[in-house]
Parts: C-alpha cells; structure tokens; sequence
C-alpha cells in the first residue's frame, strides 16, 4: 500500500531559543497554540494531521526573509501555507518546523493592462484577483474549482476547467520571487512575453511545491474578457460517448473554453448538493468564450458532435446567473461527492493522458470501478485528457484503505502505460511520491534530487515531500 502515515519520528528537534527569537520578531503574528498549528497541518487529503510546531504568519516578503533566515539558523524545516486546499499531503508538516501562512499577502502589487499582465502577493485567491480585474476588461482564467491561492496554484503547477483553452499555470505565470532557504531572494523571468536569457527558474518553481523555496509575489498572464460567454450541458448514454465527443471536438479543433465531465454517480451528487435536476447520466459541461458570432458557430459545432454520440437534451445556460449556478455546482462537486457518504473520507487520484487514450483509459478505469465495494465518483477536465477519481472510504477500516490505493496504483500505472502522467494537476506531494521514478526513470528523479541539494542543503523546504532525500 503506498499511502502510508507520515513517519512521525522523523520530526526534528524544534529549540526553544528559535520559539523565542520568533516571538520577538513577529508578536502576535507568531503562534504555537494547538488549534492554530492543527489548522496548519492538515489539507484536504486523507491524511490525518501532522502539525507544525509554530505558525508564523507574514504579510511580506521581508516577513518571509526573517522567518527563513531564522529557521535555517535553528535547522527548523519550513512549510509555506496559502488556503490549505491541497489534496495530496503538500501540506503536512510531516518532520515538524514552522508553517509560514502566506494568506495575509493578499495584495495585487500592480496591473499592467497594456501588457496583460498583474503582479500579486501570493496568497490573493484567483477569485479576488478576478474581483479586483473585474473594471479592467480583464480576467485571469486558471481556475481549479477551489477558491485557491494564486501562490498554491503556482507551487503546484495547478490548471483546471478552463485549461483547454487557456493553458495551465505553467503557461500563465511569466515571473515570480522566491525566497531560497539561506536567505537568498531571487526573481525570475520579466513581463516581457518571452525570453531565451538562461535556465528557466520560473519553470523549475512552478510546481516545485515549496521544496525549493517560498514564493513571494507572481506575476501573472492576464486575458480580454469574452464579448460572449455561452454554457451548455448534454447527458450521453455512456461514459465512451461522452468522452469520444470531446476528443471529436478537440481534433475539430472548435476553441471551446472548458468542457467537463461527470459520471452518473457525481451528477447524483451534485443534484442533492446544488439543488439541480440533471439527469442522472454521464454528462458533459461545456462553456464557450468568443464574439456573438463564434460563440454560436461553436456551440452548434459541438451540439452536431454530440448528437453524433448519442448526446440528448442539449440544455443552453446563457444568462449569467444560469452559468454562475452550473459552474458553481461543478467546482463544489468534491464537496457534493463527499456527501455520498457521509462521514468518509476520500482517497482522490488524477490522472491525464494523450487525449488520443482518453476514451480507452477512462472505460477501463470504469470496469475497475464497477468491481469494488467502494463508491468511486469520477469527474475530469477532460478537453486536456485529464481526469480524478474520487475513492470514498471509512478511515477506520484498513480495508477499505488498501482497496482505494489498489485502484488509484491501477489508475495511474494504466495511465503511465499510455504514455501518460501519475498526476495531471493535484502535484505530488506524499501520496504520488511511489510514482515518480515509475513516470520519468531513476536517473531524472536524480537529477531532480540534485537540484533540490543545490538549492536546500539542509532539506528545510517542506521536506518529505515529492521524493526521499538522500544525504
């Protein structure tokens, strides 16, 4: 079973002298209290907790710089925190040390409106940064379904509903400034557009997921917001209609904005939790950006590719409102599933894939599902190949433990197999960390290691995360 509880002897000693000079520096902006530390040891993973031994909150860069140069002084691991929505572990402080909660440094440092872009603190949500574009004309579109920090979503590489059209963070983010674990304070990348002037750092820390350092502000690709904005929901016979439809329309090349999928099992879910009547079938969400004009050419395409599927009952959400409530259930489909059964916890995998696989991974994926006891729901951005399975379980019963990482191994070794990735968007954290070699061979995991002793010599960011380290 490759879900193991974090180790908890490999905490480091934590000194009393640092709990002090911490205190000293930041007040009442510095806690070692239980419920305060239980907040920042747990996410949304099935983990239980495992708790910092301080909480330093920042409002600065200059906050981040003076916590870090004291952690590395003492030997005390660190733990960047942004809204704690993390699935896979990311933020278990599983060797103890200091979380460092970035949600204060909420702040849009500017907006360059000319050049499409907005540098921001990192722990601003995307629907804030959204709020505060909202009399510009423009939008950031990145959107996981999670409320989620624009720092958290860059430190893991994050992308979701409206990935097909816009890209993934790692598109999306052109620079940002990290602080390294001596004390170094380092930006990476410009506004400029492009660039071939050395090594990518901005690359290499998005979707580092804190293990190379804290980052501090970011500067992000922004986009026209659309003259026209359509939305549409069709429930097909089988998963392999549904799924055969988007690969169709991608290979048509329609530019739809987001196209999402749900089984039968979530659509189940969604109706009870959002007060919807869908029909309970699997069921594709599509939405569509563009002029009038495009918008209508572009949905009667994708309307044509459904029925040709077997897609029926075509429904149209054109007024706001009506789009609002759509997605709003979809990006609460998580917490909708979760009510499934009540009091479970879930064991949540994603995986993505060529979409030339899609159809084929995701039926056999099916046929797995069907023969277990537990109630698997998936959902999937699937416009990008990509699709999660989320593994309701009882955390009291081993048993049902081990059934759900079977199916998540058989998950993402048949996606590895196809020339896919153990994890599309949710990162590595602890859970994928088994995969790692599997997907890019021993000797770039190495190299991956080595990057990470440059950096961190001491191992103080967020040890214990993405792979082992070796002394």
């Amino acid at each position: 079973m490759n879900h193991p509880a974090p180790p908890v002897a490999a905490r480091r000693p934590f000194a009393a002298e640092l709990v002090d000079k911490l205190r000293e520096a930041f007040g009442n902006r510095f806690s070692t209290s239980e419920a305060v530390r239980v907040h920042h040891g747990r996410d949304e993973s099935r983990y239980d907790p495992q708790l910092p031994d301080a909480v330093v909150f920042a409002s600065s860069t200059e906050d981040v710089l003076a916590a870090v140069k004291l952690c590395a002084q003492y030997g005390a691991p660190i733990i960047p925190y942004g809204s704690g929505s993390s699935l896979e572990g990311h933020l278990l402080a599983v060797e103890g040390g200091v979380s460092i909660d970035l949600s204060g440094m909420n702040r849009v440092l500017s907006i360059n409106a000319e050049d499409l872009t907005a540098t921001v603190e990192p722990g601003i949500s995307r629907k804030q940064l959204n709020e505060s574009l909202r009399d510009t004309g423009l939008f950031f579109p990145i959107d996981p379904g999670a409320d989620a920090s624009i720092g958290g979503m860059s430190a893991t590489r994050a992308s979701g509903t409206n990935a097909v059209r816009y890209g993934t963070m790692r598109e999306n983010v052109l620079g940002l400034t990290a602080v390294l674990a001596d004390g170094r304070v380092i930006k990476t990348g410009t506004r400029a557009r492009k660039s071939s002037a050395g090594y990518d750092l901005t690359r290499l820390f998005v979707g580092s997921e804190g293990t190379l350092g804290v980052i501090t502000e970011i500067t992000v690709r922004l986009y026209p917001q659309p003259e026209a904005v359509s939305a549409a929901v069709c429930a097909f016979h089988s998963m392999a209609d549904a799924v055969r439809a988007v690969i169709e329309t991608i290979q048509t090349g329609v530019p739809i904005a987001r196209v999402e999928f749900i089984d039968s099992l979530a659509v189940r879910a969604i109706n009870r939790h959002s007060n919807l009547t869908l029909r309970e079938a699997p069921t594709l969400f599509f939405e569509f950006h563009g002029t009038a004009a495009s918008v209508e050419e572009q949905a009667q395409q994708v309307q044509e590719i459904a029925a040709h599927n077997g897609g029926e009952g075509f429904e149209w959400a054109t007024r706001p409102e009506e789009r609002s409530r759509l997605w709003n259930a979809r990006h609460n489909a998580y917490f909708a599933m979760l009510q499934l059964q009540p009091g479970c916890r879930a064991v949540t995998t994603d995986v993505c894939v060529p979409i030339s696989r899609l159809a084929e991974c995701v039926i056999e994926t099916e046929a797995d599902l069907k023969t277990s006891p537990l109630l698997c729901p998936i959902v999937g951005h699937v416009g990008d190949g990509n699709f999660h399975v989320l593994m309701l379980l009882d955390p009291g019963k081993p048993e049902e433990i081990e059934e759900a990482e079977r199916l998540n191994r058989r998950i993402v070794e048949r996606a590895l197999a196809m020339d896919g990735t153990c994890t599309g968007e949710h990162g590595v954290g602890l859970h994928k960390m088994d995969f790692l070699a599997e997907e890019h061979g021993a000797d770039a995991v190495d190299t991956m290691r080595a990057i990470k002793h440059a950096l961190d010599p001491h191992n103080l960011m967020n040890p214990g995360k993405i792979f082992a380290w070796t002394a």
